[in-house]
């Protein structure tokens, strides 16, 4: 069952009481990776292969995961080329109170270093389980950056 999370602003990045950062360089520019976090949300489902469905609404994002997770998320900044933050306003994830996910883009020679950043508050379980899967998380982030970049390679 969805529920409603607490609203929180960008700031809550740095603050939430669990956090987990993943950070990987790619070949590709940041402007282009920009316009594919920011601008191309249904591509999502395209390179990161946890994401079934995104699509843009009225007041931000609608997310779908595989396994069943659902997401409801205002985005609080969009500054190109360097970051894309948002918030997830409403989820069916057991145990959530408040969520952000941050992007930061960094030129790193011709190519982007991207950083990702989950910011996380909820019950003791849930905040007990994050780091537990840190592994994971980490990993689907590498293969989604990974294959973002190789799309964006061949498209240019």
């Amino acid at each position: 069952m969805a529920h409603r999370l607490r609203p929180v602003g960008a700031d809550f990045t740095e603050n939430a009481p669990v956090r987990l950062v993943f950070t990987r360089e790619i070949t590709t520019a940041p402007d282009p990776v920009f316009r594919a976090l920011a601008e191309d949300l249904p591509g999502w489902a395209g390179w990161f292969s946890a994401v079934t469905s995104a699509r843009p609404t009225e007041s931000g994002r609608e997310i779908r995961l595989r396994g069943g997770a659902r997401f409801e998320e205002t985005v609080l900044v969009a500054q190109a080329p360097e970051l894309y933050t948002y918030r997830v306003d409403v989820t069916n994830v057991p145990g959530a109170r408040a969520w952000t996910e941050e992007w930061r883009l960094a030129p790193a020679g011709t190519g982007t270093r991207v950083r990702m950043t989950f910011a996380l508050d909820g019950t003791t379980p849930f905040r007990l389980f994050w780091p537990l899967a840190r592994p994971a998380v980490g990993h689907a982030f590498h293969d989604a950056i990974t294959e973002l970049d190789r799309r964006l390679t061949n498209a240019g």
